[in-house]
């Protein structure tokens, strides 16, 4: 009998040790557990259940001084080692689950006219509730780990170069939770339609999906915008003032673009850039919730009573839904404070043009071309006339005559010729003694300053003939040979006819 209980004790001894050495070892590794992180994960649950049964086994035979403490120590730390391998695999399950989703991205426009994007990111892993039905864990250790939270999300706005445009550069949400999905606004310094939203979250998982953002309908009208919304044009010219139009809208996409404020006698009309037709009304299409024009405006030649030099022209550029603008009636009939646009809900934007007055010298003379002799001088005039809307200051005449010829212009320098006024200016050249008979020529150039910017009159070319000195003796015997020459000629045919 002894024996017998002997043997048994044995054999039970030996189980329990073939049971610590497994213990020990735990479930041996599959290559295929860091691919399908799944299987892994229900794999370590498993070793991580048998170490915890086998360690409280463990210690209800060392209680009974069954066991040694050496044994107890192993199963321990077997268990511990089970621990780990189980909530690394978690681990690695959870972090791989994680995803960070944009919702939606919105585009809008503030009160001082700056653009932002109102951007909305959730959390779509949804780890609480899937990874419990997948492997049928519900215990501290999971619920711990809070699977149903990404903690540290990064984000910022990037352009096609991949360059930060958003402010704040970058935004942080602590904790994404699943089922609570956060709104972040930011502000654009560069005015695109389409951005990428980069993420980084979790354990350094990255996401860059590149977005076309949507439009603030709520607004329900059209932002418009123009970089050259200040410009001076001088009077009799032209000036064209780039618009941009956005959408935000989504009950209306036919809109009629209107100008207030502008004086009568400025001439103005919208066109499209592309194709240069002109525009009163435009529609937006499914595909484009963006456009351009463009608004054409012609000054008069003459400063107006509403037209003057140097004084800014502030109005407006309205751009009003079709249905609404018949309410309206005509824009154009009266002047309008901003506050009172501002009450149309209608997008709008406000201009600039500043009528410049040139001046423009116009040079007449009345004559050319001189013949002199020799030891004589040219006297001549030319008028100087100001045709511009702006005096002229500090005219200058300047002449080029020949070598060594001598010139006198008077005066040389007008200081002031205003608007239309005249004057005459009185030249004179004198050629050098031993000048040779021929043709010359004088450059006449006029320069002078209008508002700081140069102005010049036409080149005036005069061509001065040199005649030769005339031999008065010689010409009188000449003159007396001819007429002896004919006298003899009609006294010796009179004498042939008496015969």
């Amino acid at each position: 009998m002894n024996l017998r209980i002997k043997c048994l004790l044995g054999f039970f001894l030996l189980v329990l040790y073939c049971s610590s050495l497994l213990a020990q070892t735990g479930v041996p590794f599959n290559q295929r557990d860091d691919q399908y992180r799944l299987l892994g994960l229900k794999r370590a649950k498993e070793a991580f259940e048998y170490a915890h049964k086998e360690y409280n086994r463990k210690k209800e035979l060392f209680e009974q001084n069954l066991i040694s403490e050496l044994d107890l120590s192993r199963s321990r730390n077997s268990f511990a080692d089970a621990e780990v391998n189980y909530q690394q695999s978690l681990l690695a399950v959870l972090f791989e689950g994680q995803y960070v989703t944009v919702v939606e991205a919105i585009k809008y426009q503030k009160e001082n006219g700056r653009k932002h994007v109102r951007l909305k990111l959730a959390n779509t892993s949804g780890g609480d509730a899937e990874f419990k039905k997948l492997v049928n864990i519900d215990d501290e250790l999971f619920r711990s780990l809070q699977p149903d939270i990404i903690n540290d999300v990064y984000v910022s706005l990037l352009n096609a170069e991949n360059t930060i445009i958003s402010l704040p550069y970058e935004a942080k949400i602590e904790q994404l939770k699943y089922g609570h999905p956060v709104t972040l606004d930011f502000a654009l310094l560069q005015d695109l339609d389409a951005v990428t939203v980069n993420l980084v979250y979790g354990s350094g998982s990255t996401r860059s999906p590149k977005i076309l953002l949507q439009k603030d309908a709520t607004v329900n009208k059209v932002i418009v915008d123009s970089e050259q919304f200040s410009q001076e044009v001088e009077l009799g010219g032209s000036a064209s003032f780039d618009l941009t139009l956005e959408l935000f809208s989504g009950e209306t996409n036919t809109f009629k673009l209107e100008v207030v404020n502008l004086p009568a006698q400025i001439n103005r009309f919208f066109k499209d850039p592309g194709s240069e037709a002109r525009l009163s009304q435009f529609k937006f299409t499914e595909s484009a919730d963006t456009r351009r024009a463009a608004l054409q405006v012609y000054l008069p030649d003459r400063p107006t009573k509403e037209v003057l030099i140097d004084k800014p022209i502030s109005f407006y550029v309205l751009v009003i839904p079709r249905e609404q603008a018949a309410e309206i009636g005509n824009t154009r009939q009266r002047r309008w404070s901003q506050a009172e646009i501002e009450a149309l809900n209608v997008g709008y934007v406000k201009l600039d043009l500043v009528p410049r007055g040139v001046g423009k010298l116009l040079v007449r003379a009345q004559q050319l071309f001189y013949s002199i002799k020799p030891d004589e001088t040219v006297f001549m005039n030319i008028e100087l006339i100001n045709e511009g809307s702006r005096r002229l200051n500090n005219v200058e005449i300047e002449a080029d005559p020949p070598l060594n010829w001598t010139k006198n212009i008077e005066p040389a320098i007008v200081p002031v010729l205003k608007v239309s006024e005249e004057k005459r200016i009185g030249l004179s050249f004198t050629p050098p003694a031993d000048v040779a008979v021929g043709r010359y020529e004088v450059r006449i150039r006029t320069s002078s300053l209008s508002d700081d910017l140069p102005i010049s009159g036409e080149d005036k070319t005069v061509t001065i003939e040199i005649r030769p000195e005339t031999n008065i003796l010689g010409t009188a015997i000449i003159i007396l040979l001819i007429i002896g020459l004919v006298l003899g000629i009609v006294v010796y045919g009179i004498r042939l006819s008496r015969r």
